[in-house]
């Protein structure tokens, strides 16, 4: 102990002499695991200053990249400050998006076409009431390319109709009954009004189609006007076009799927994990799973890396790790194994140390800092679109990732879903939702935080995969050329699952293929 000590005072003394303070964050690393005179070297030749500096995770971290731009260090450190005290955190964020930026572009195979940046300040009701704008604004111009809706009226138009003729409309679900002669009645509402629509249970498709509609959707509605309502012949939701590409790669090369690692569990599964990275580095595995091993080029890791403090009552007895800063060192050690050609494309979860709303930002680098210093890691949003891949001559993928949060709301309210086996169908949670086009179209499926420019959780972009965890059970499915993938997990089944019904499959990984759009699961637990 007292040689670390004096290790520390050394390291502590060597920087002050240098005109840089080291933050407590830091001692612990620069005195075990970097080389005094190297770092002062670096940056010496990165950084040029007389002035004081102070030497954080932060900026550590961006020493290391290879491709460091020009800015102005002092300012970047006053802005630290200033985030810091609570005052002001623009121009601090706007230093880590412009150094972030500058270091994706030459990341050329990982390209983030969507990741979102929190914008801090106080939400207001106007802020909610913009949101939900915006949403409608995006899913109705989808469902204006529908053939069968060309026609559309305003809702206020159909309702000063006399005349019973042949109408088309858009409308936000506010409502839906089941009456006693069970049939089935939406209340919807665009911008100009209110409107009942009726499903007669007679029309066995349609019902069919209707007991899937959930609150806040945006749906269409082809029909027969009448008094202050319309009977419905369709109903049509955004959904994926049908004629979607399938695109493969030129080349042969493997991507992987991994989400809900949960390290600092006492369920966590080391041996099993182990195996994984053993793999991964071709130590394991007959010739052709090596084979695949060496050409992995992209591992995704979609959220709940850690087991996180505090995320359900009693969880400190469900933790070996019980420090949040310790879960993701001993996270970011396990990562660290994986061979350096690989990139990890990192999102968010429930689980992880943040806001639970989504959109959630990047991974918060005060508690992750760790993972942050992975010199092969790409930090995004959940949910996020990245494009992976692309050449000269080939576009590359679009990966959509979206932790699963809203997968618990809809296993209990949706019909179809519940019926056909609720967790263990992560395939038609998926696809019901790229059929909605929203991550979570029900107000009450997920916390959020209300955008007023535009919803970060509805699917513009067609993706080409879509990767999700959160259910700890594998599932691998196609849905009109989209490549649909949930994670498994790296925790064996809990007390909490038990009761609600989860039944884990951990220790499965999915790899594509991206030549051939083959997806296999390779199993590494007993």
């Amino acid at each position: 102990m007292k040689e670390l000590v004096s290790k520390q005072k050394e390291v502590v003394s060597f920087f002050l002499k240098n005109n840089i303070f080291i933050s407590p964050d830091l001692i612990d690393k620069l005195t075990t695991e970097t080389n005094s005179d190297e770092l002062h070297s670096l940056i010496s030749n990165k950084i040029t200053s007389d002035e004081f500096l102070l030497l954080n995770k932060d900026i550590y971290s961006l020493l290391l990249s290879k491709n460091l731009p020009d800015i102005n260090w002092l300012e970047f450190e006053r802005s630290k400050v200033l985030c810091e005290k609570g005052r002001d955190n623009k121009i601090y964020l706007k230093f880590i998006g412009y150094l972030n930026a500058k270091e994706d572009k030459e990341e050329s195979d990982v390209k983030i076409l969507f990741s979102y940046k929190e914008e801090s300040k106080k939400r207001e009701v106007q802020d909610f009431v913009s949101f939900f704008n915006s949403r409608y604004k995006a899913i109705e111009s989808m469902l204006k390319n529908r053939a069968e809706l060309q026609n559309i009226m305003s809702i206020n138009r159909i309702l000063n109709k006399k005349e019973r003729e042949t109408v088309s409309l858009i409308g936000l679900v506010d409502d839906k009954k089941v009456t006693k002669n069970d049939n089935i009645i939406l209340k919807l509402e665009d911008q100009t009004g209110s409107v009942s629509v009726l499903i007669n249970k007679n029309k066995a498709d349609l019902i069919k189609i209707a007991k899937d509609i959930v609150l806040d959707e945006v749906i269409g509605i082809t029909g027969v006007n009448g008094e202050n309502i319309v009977f419905a012949n369709n109903i049509l939701w955004p959904d994926i076009p049908i004629q979607k590409e399938l695109k493969k790669a030129p080349y042969e090369a493997y991507a992987v799927c991994l989400s809900d690692l949960h390290v600092g569990s006492v369920d966590f599964l080391p041996e099993e994990f182990d195996k994984f990275i053993k793999w991964i580095n071709c130590k394991t595995g007959n010739e052709k799973q090596r084979e695949i091993a060496r050409k992995v080029k992209y591992i995704f890791i979609v959220g709940d890396l850690v087991d996180g403090v505090g995320i359900y009552p009693g969880q400190d007895s469900d933790l070996l790790i019980k420090d949040i800063h310790k879960q993701y060192d001993e996270c970011a050690r396990l990562l660290k194994q994986i061979p350096k050609n690989i990139k990890l494309i990192i999102c968010p979860g429930n689980h992880d140390a943040m806001r639970i709303a989504e959109p959630q930002p990047e991974l918060y680098r005060d508690f992750a800092s760790a993972i942050w210093e992975l010199p092969n890691a790409v930090m995004v949003s959940n949910p996020a679109m990245v494009n992976i891949g692309s050449t000269k001559d080939f576009p590359g993928f679009d990966f959509l990732l979206y932790h699963g949060f809203s997968f618990d709301y809809f296993v209990a309210n949706v019909e179809s879903i519940r019926n056909q086996g609720g967790y263990d169908r992560a395939d038609l949670i998926m696809k019901f939702l790229l059929q909605k086009r929203h991550l979570a179209p029900t107000h009450k499926s997920t916390l959020y935080i209300p955008d007023a420019k535009k919803d970060p959780l509805v699917i513009s972009n067609v993706p080409d995969f879509f990767l999700t965890g959160h259910i700890h059970k594998s599932s691998v499915s196609n849905y009109r050329n989209v490549t649909m993938i949930c994670g498994s997990c790296w925790q064996s089944k809990t007390s909490f699952q038990e009761k609600v019904g989860h039944h884990p499959e951990p220790c499965r990984v999915p790899i594509i293929n991206l030549q051939t759009r083959e997806v296999k699961i390779l199993k590494f637990g007993k």
